[in-house]
């Protein structure tokens, strides 16, 4: 059964940055592919960006190009989300999920999710 542990959220101003954190147990964490979702208060989960298992290809959602960076270690068993410039619509509740196939943007199509970490960004 694969764990996922997700922590780095905060309360933070507008300009200023967060690095989220995914620590996975069990499973093969460097065949996942990693995708960082966000849900913010009445909206829908939204895809935010993803990494692949092996080759560490990256895809984002645009309103965070430029701005956000996905990674991993797999060596650690964990992936980040560095979040700079951050915006007040940044604001959600973050959270990372797995799959053994490459990217969905799709949160239906994701096995392993963790609890999640609140995103609040001052004006």
């Amino acid at each position: 059964q694969v764990q996922l542990v997700e922590s780095g959220g905060g309360l933070v101003q507008a300009g200023g940055s967060l690095r989220l954190s995914c620590a996975a147990s069990g499973g093969t964490f460097s065949s996942f592919t990693i995708t960082w979702f966000r849900q913010a208060p009445g909206k829908e989960r939204e895809f935010v960006a993803t990494i692949s298992g092996r080759s560490g290809t990256m895809l984002y959602t645009d309103s965070v190009k430029g701005r956000f960076s996905i990674s991993r270690d797999n060596t650690k068993n964990t992936a980040f989300l560095q979040m700079n410039s951050l915006k007040p619509e940044d604001t959600a509740v973050y959270s990372c999920a797995a799959r053994n196939m490459w990217s969905a943007s799709n949160p239906k199509e994701y096995d392993y999710w963790g609890q999640g970490t609140q995103v609040t960004v001052s004006s």
